[in-house]
């Protein structure tokens, strides 16, 4: 059963196409990735999902309902979105951590917060400022972050790309310990094919803002590999 499906997207800004006709299914505990050269609207299909820009022409559905019919925050919390860039708010961790849930007001006790740093690695860092981490800290804090608001699916666009390699491989294997033990439904932009095979079941691949092939991971980089 698809839970976030696009039909026909597309986007248009300036009268520059962007995205044209895009149709993609990503089923229930799956992860997808989206691959393409640079420029090939990759992170611009990724925000559609979430509304965070609006398709031009198509929509998406969101666990079977026109996601035009949700609340955006509603439809936000439950297709969270980790960046390239941790962008975290000032202040400690803990408090980066409550802002969503506070929004609906619902606090996280300090248990619940606890929780979910051990669970991205960063057992004790609930006082810490966040603008003493590291680039990797800051990432496992955003993170954290999103999965305080219970999201079903994970948007995540380029979440290693700013990291060095260590850092990388230790988020790729973060990420997917977190989806699979949250059983979350993930999409995650990737301009790195190694890092997509790595994490993903099955890929699309967009070129020039259109969807050019979909299919296992095997397959689609197997044949990107000899062309």
């Amino acid at each position: 059963m698809a839970i976030i499906c696009g039909e026909h997207l597309g986007r248009e800004v300036d009268g520059k196409r962007i995205l044209e006709d895009i149709s993609l299914e990503v089923s229930e505990g799956e992860v997808v990735a989206i691959v393409g050269p640079s420029g090939s609207g990759k992170s611009s299909l990724l925000r559609l999902l979430n509304r965070l820009d609006e398709p031009t022409s198509g929509t998406v559905y969101f666990e079977g309902k026109d996601y035009r019919t949700l609340a955006p925050a509603e439809l936000r919390r439950r297709v969270g979105m980790v960046m390239q860039t941790a962008f975290l708010f000032p202040g400690t961790v803990a408090e980066n951590i409550r802002f969503g849930p506070a929004q609906r007001d619902e606090p996280l006790s300090e248990q619940a917060i606890g929780s979910l740093l051990a669970q991205v690695g960063l057992e004790g860092f609930a006082a810490r400022d966040v603008h003493n981490l590291s680039g990797g800290e800051a990432q496992r804090v955003a993170l954290a972050r999103a999965l305080a608001n219970s999201p079903a699916v994970l948007l995540m666009d380029e979440p290693t790309s700013a990291l060095d390699e260590d850092s990388k491989l230790g988020i790729e294997s973060l990420i997917s310990a977190v989806v699979a033990s949250h059983r979350l439904t993930c999409v995650i932009v990737t301009h790195d094919l190694q890092q997509a095979g790595r994490m993903a079941g099955r890929v699309a691949l967009l070129s020039s803002g259109r969807l050019v092939r979909t299919g296992l991971t095997r397959e689609v980089l197997g044949a990107e590999r000899q062309s």
